[in-house]
This record gives C-alpha cells, structure tokens and sequence, in this order.
C-alpha cells in the first residue's frame, strides 16, 4: 500500500514530462516521442561498414596490387639510386684499394723473391768459386809437396851414392892394405916356419917372392 509521499514523488516525473512536452515548439520532433535515438543511428552505421569488409589481409588484396606495384616500383629507384650514388662506389673504392694494396704487396713480395733468388745464385756461384780455388790450390801445393819431395829424394839418393863410393873407396884401400898386411904377415910366418924347419935364416925377399906367387896361383 503506497503512502501520500510516495505517491506524489511518483507523480512529479509524469509532470515534468508533461511540462517537457509541452514547453517544445510546434513542428520540431520530441525525442522519445518518434523514437530516433543518435546512438542507435552510430550503432547502425558501424554495422553497415562492417558488412562491406571482405576479410582479406590487404597486401594479398588484388585491390591494392596497382598501389603496391607502383610504391614497389618507387621503392626500388630510390634504392637503386641510393646504392649507385652511395653504396656502391663506396664499396668500389674500398675494393680498388684493397686490389691496389694487394698488387703492391704482391710486387713487393715477387721483387724480394727475386733479390732472394739472385743472393741464392750468387750464394751459389760464389762457393763453386771458392771449391774451384780449393781445388786449385790442393793440386799446386800437392805438385809442389811432390816436386820438393822428388827433389830431396835425389839429394838424398845422391848424398847416398857419394857416401857409398866413398865406403867403397875406403873398403878397397882398407882391403888393400889388409891384403899387404896379410902378405906380409905370410911372408914373416913363412920366413919363420921355414927357419924353424931347415934351420937356418931365409931371406925376406925369396920369402915374399914365394908368397906373391902362391897368392897369384
């Protein structure tokens, strides 16, 4: 059961209402009276723009091909043009210098590999040089060692050859004087026995007679 209070607070919209609809002006629409609600009207329009949505990821949309082909297109001489005029004489120039520094380096090292190769050569000629001097000098002072031993050898042959002449010299007078000592030691022993035997003095002279002739017998 509503009591007198609730009751009129329930009442007081109804005449604001009634106060509302009567305040507007003759011709304009009263909202809520037609029913046209703006939000419903936005609502309306999203949902007509979402029935035109295909779903397709717009790149691999054939709609966009042409755009995309033209900024492609424009993507690609700017960087075309960019690596041209940038990059690539950058790139050129690092890789000339790099072959010019290869080249010097390569000169260098085939001009120290020739100057290696002539020390070499050099190296070499001179120790051929040097084992055909040793050679040289080997064979000059093995003639000379032989030549001064063949000449010491005939002083020493020479010097061997006097002094045996000289023995022999000094055998044959020393025979000789041993054979007239034995001559005349004949003779006195002779001389001797035969005064021993007869008994009287034989004369030296008939003695050595006797013994030269039975020494040349």
């Amino acid at each position: 059961m509503a009591t007198p209070a609730f009751a009129q607070e329930a009442e007081t919209p109804s005449e604001q209402n009634l106060d509302t609809v009567i305040d507007v002006p003759h011709g304009e629409p009263i909202e809520g009276a037609t029913g046209h609600d703006p939000a419903a009207e936005q609502h309306g329009t999203e949902v007509g723009a979402g029935e035109h949505d295909t779903g397709v990821f717009p790149p691999f949309d054939p709609a966009t091909f042409p755009s995309q082909l033209l900024w492609l297109a424009i993507t690609f001489a700017a960087l075309y043009l960019l690596m041209s005029k940038l990059a690539l004489p950058r790139v050129g120039s690092i890789i000339a210098e790099r072959k010019a520094r290869l080249d010097a380096d390569l000169a260098a090292a085939d001009a120290s590999r020739q100057k290696t190769d002539a020390a070499i050569a050099a190296y070499e000629a001179a120790l051929a040089a040097a084992k055909s001097k040793a050679q040289g000098i080997a064979t000059e002072t093995r003639e000379s060692i032989q030549v001064e031993l063949a000449a010491k050898r005939q002083a020493v042959e020479t010097d061997l050859a006097g002094r045996m002449s000289a023995a022999e010299s000094r055998i044959a007078q020393t025979k000789a004087a041993a054979l007239t000592q034995v001559d005349e030691i004949a003779a006195t022993t002779a001389q001797t026995i035969v005064a021993q035997l007869v008994g009287e003095v034989v004369s030296p002279d008939s003695v050595r007679a006797a013994v030269a002739k039975v020494g040349k017998e």
